[in-house]
């Protein structure tokens, strides 16, 4: 991992960018000399939709179901990675019954959840027992800790999350609740994940890199791409870093946040948010074509 190229808005025609570093040039020549076995793997949240500040209202960006349906057909697997559960970025993504998504799959909570586009089936593990007592104390941890109005709780199925950003200091209430948040949740067996304005309390073992390893593995792809914009990205990239040390190359895309700067400099190609994902998805189907 290293420096990387802005794919930016200025841009006038959807061009295939180069990757500035050695690895994800590697990895973007072996997904357009394979495409049948490639695999596209993506988060939803910030990437294939932009980030809002009610996470009920998000939607996938107006282009993004096209571009896929137009890519898709052309690559072994096409899969979206979310912390969200399954059932719930197929409805806000509007995935199900797409022509050219006939073999999309999404994996939910971190890859606890999938959904098969195939069959429309869901599987979905049960619940951990470590949320309900969380759920029944989170109330008056929140009252209690001094973060301000404006922090609230999403209701995540397989997780809980607290958001700061409609907080009146979104980063100081972040940061009031990170340590209380991360005791309540050890108490009973749960872990935090940090995020953009959010602190998600799940049961450990879910993450994105276990979640992509374990695709990769099931799908026997020849080479991986992989485009987050979140901290919780960054397993994901580290588990492309080890597919790619393994054999398996592979390209890492940021969709730009200046929030997660550890993640712009990890890419080997940074797009600016889910306008420029789109617009990559789009040029590596004309590439392909």
């Amino acid at each position: 991992m290293g420096s990387h190229q802005d794919f930016s808005r200025d841009d006038s025609q959807d061009h295939l960018p180069t990757p500035s570093t050695e690895v994800g040039r590697a990895g973007l020549d072996a997904l357009l000399a394979e495409p049948g076995r490639a695999v596209v793997a993506l988060d939803f949240d910030g990437t294939l939709a932009p980030i809002v500040a009610d996470p009920d209202r998000a939607r996938a960006h107006p282009d993004a179901v096209p571009a896929l349906a137009a890519l898709a057909p052309k690559l072994a697997a096409v899969v979206v990675i979310t912390g969200r559960p399954a059932e719930v970025a197929v409805r806000y993504g509007g995935f199900a019954d797409v022509p050219g998504l006939d073999h999309l799959v999404v994996l939910g909570h971190y890859g606890a959840e999938r959904w098969d586009a195939a069959t429309g089936t869901l599987s979905t593990p049960e619940p951990h027992p470590g949320l309900a007592p969380v759920r029944a104390e989170l109330p008056d941890l929140l009252e209690r800790s001094g973060a301000g109005a404006g922090t609230w709780t999403e209701e995540k199925g397989h997780a809980v999350a607290v958001h700061t950003r409609r907080a009146p200091e979104p980063q100081a209430a972040f940061e009031a609740l990170r340590a209380p948040l991360t005791e309540l949740a050890a108490r009973h067996g749960l872990i935090v994940e940090p995020g953009r304005m959010v602190l998600e309390l799940r049961p450990p073992g879910m993450d994105k890199g276990a979640a992509l390893r374990a695709y990769v593995r099931d799908t026997g792809a020849a080479s991986v791409l992989y485009a987050g914009d979140d901290l919780g990205d960054l397993p994901a990239f580290a588990a492309v870093d080890v597919l790619r040390s393994e054999g398996t190359p592979g390209l890492l895309v940021c969709s730009g946040s200046d929030e997660v700067p550890d993640l712009r400099k990890g890419a080997d190609l940074v797009v600016d948010g889910p306008t420029g994902v789109v617009r990559l998805l789009r040029a590596l189907s004309t590439r392909l074509a």
